[in-house]
């Protein structure tokens, strides 16, 4: 099985993180592909929106990617959170981007987080076999 970081790194598409409040009220939200720290930890820079409020009610997530190809291929994360970080030097050396969006400078944008997840399981973006 290849591994998640070395997929990311390399495999270009679109992603959806999909949250749910403590109601479960469900949220989905465009993100960058994630951080790994190691092949069972993901993290996701977020700003102090919906989806990141929703997570400090209810841990779990789900992102879902779509590779850039003409089937429908790509992965499904599902993850816990396990903890988060405010620290703006950290984030910044992460962020891929240094420049975002005026579409996304708005209020909300100024703090960050690094926000920590446990992968649970990988599924292929169509099916229910293990993604590989």
């Amino acid at each position: 099985m290849e591994k998640l970081s070395k997929y990311f790194k390399k495999t270009q598409g679109l992603g959806v993180l999909s949250t749910a409040d403590k109601k479960g009220k469900v949220n989905a939200a465009l993100y960058a592909r994630p951080h790994f720290m190691n092949d069972e930890t993901a993290a996701f820079i977020m700003a102090d929106r919906l989806t990141h409020r929703n997570i400090q009610e209810n841990p779990k997530a789900v992102y879902l990617f779509v590779e850039n190809s003409k089937d429908y291929t790509g992965k499904r994360l599902y993850l816990t959170k396990t903890r988060e970080s405010e620290d703006p030097s950290l984030i910044e050396s992460l962020r891929r981007k240094k420049s975002c969006c005026p579409a996304l400078d708005g209020p909300g944008m100024k703090k960050s987080f690094l926000v920590y997840f446990r992968v649970d399981s990988v599924l292929p973006l169509v099916g229910e076999k293990a993604a590989s």
